[in-house]
C-alpha cells in the first residue's frame, strides 16, 4: 500500500470509531432520566451503593461510623446554557466510555497488519486486556474514589456558615476526571508488557525503581485527585498493586523471550 491508500485506511478506522463514540453519545443524550438521575447524580445522593455497602459494612462491625447520613451540598447551574452545554459534554464522555473498546479495536485493526508475525503473536489479547482494564479503571473510579471525594470534599467546612452550594460545570467536572484518570492508570499492566517485549524496561529496573515509582505515583494521584488525602490515598493503593503486578508481566515476558532464545539456539 502506498502512503495515501494508509492514511485512507486510517481515516475509515478513525470514521468508525468516532461513529461508534457519536451514537452511543446520542444514546446517552437520549437517556436523560438514566443518564444523569442515576449515573452521574448517583454518587452526590446518599442512596448511592457505595454508600449503602459502607453503612451495611459498618452495621456487621457494630459500628455507624462508615454510614453516611447526609451529603451536604446542593448542585446548581449558574449558567443560562449551563445545563444544556454539560448535557452534550456528560453524553460525550459517556459515549466515549462505552465505545473505547470497539475504538480501540479500530485502532488496533489498522496497527497489527504492520506487525511481524512474532510481535502479532506476542500481542494477541491486547484489545481484551487494555478493555478489561479500562472498564475495571472505570467501575473503580466511579464506585470507589468518586464517591468518596466526594463525601469528603462536600463534609470539609472552614465555617458552619458556609455553605456548600457546587455547581453543575464543577460536579461533573470532578467525576469524569476522577473516573477516566482511574481509567488510564488502570493500562499500567499493557504499557508495562509492551516496553518490556521491546526490550525497554527489565523486572530488576523495575525493582530497583520501586521506592521512586511509589514517589511519582503520590505525586500522580496529588495532582489526578481533589486536594485531599483520602481520594490520594485510593487511587495510589491500586495503582502500586498494579505496579507490583506490572514487575510480575515483565518477568513473564523475560522468561518467554529466554525460551524462545533458547529453542531458537538448538535450532
Amino acid at each position: 500500500m502506498t502512503f495515501l491508500d494508509h492514511l485512507e485506511e486510517l481515516r475509515w478506522h478513525m470514521i468508525r470509531s468516532f461513529a461508534s463514540i457519536f451514537i452511543l453519545a446520542v444514546v446517552a443524550f437520549l437517556s436523560k432520566d438514566i443518564v444523569f438521575h442515576q449515573i452521574i447524580l448517583g454518587p452526590s445522593r446518599t442512596d448511592f451503593w457505595t454508600y449503602q455497602t459502607l453503612c451495611k459494612i459498618g452495621t456487621w462491625l457494630n459500628s455507624d461510623v462508615l454510614c453516611i447520613d447526609s451529603l451536604p451540598f446542593e448542585i446548581q447551574s449558574r449558567q443560562m446554557t449551563g445545563q444544556f452545554t454539560m448535557h452534550i459534554t456528560s453524553s460525550l464522555v459517556v459515549g466515549l466510555i462505552l465505545a473505547f473498546p470497539y475504538a480501540f479495536w479500530e485502532f488496533w485493526r489498522f496497527i497489527s497488519p504492520a506487525l511481524y508475525t512474532k510481535e502479532r503473536n506476542a500481542s494477541r489479547g491486547a484489545v481484551f486486556f487494555v478493555s478489561i482494564l479500562f472498564i475495571a479503571g472505570v467501575l473503580f473510579g466511579y464506585y470507589i474514589v468518586s464517591p468518596l471525594s466526594i463525601n469528603f470534599l462536600t463534609n470539609y467546612t472552614l465555617d458552619p456558615s458556609i455553605k456548600n452550594q457546587i455547581d453543575i460545570t464543577s460536579y461533573i467536572s470532578t467525576l469524569s476526571m476522577l473516573v477516566l484518570s482511574c481509567a488510564i492508570m488502570f493500562q499500567m499492566p499493557v504499557v508495562v508488557y509492551f516496553l518490556s517485549q521491546a526490550g525497554l524496561v527489565t523486572p530488576e529496573r523495575m525493582i530497583y525503581f520501586r521506592r521512586h515509582a511509589f514517589i511519582v505515583i503520590l505525586v500522580l494521584s496529588a495532582i489526578l485527585t481533589p486536594p485531599d488525602v483520602m481520594s490520594q490515598l485510593l487511587i495510589a493503593l491500586p495503582l502500586t498493586i498494579l505496579y507490583q503486578i506490572s514487575i510480575y508481566v515483565s518477568r513473564m515476558v523475560l522468561k518467554r523471550k529466554l525460551k524462545s532464545e533458547e529453542i531458537q539456539k538448538y535450532q
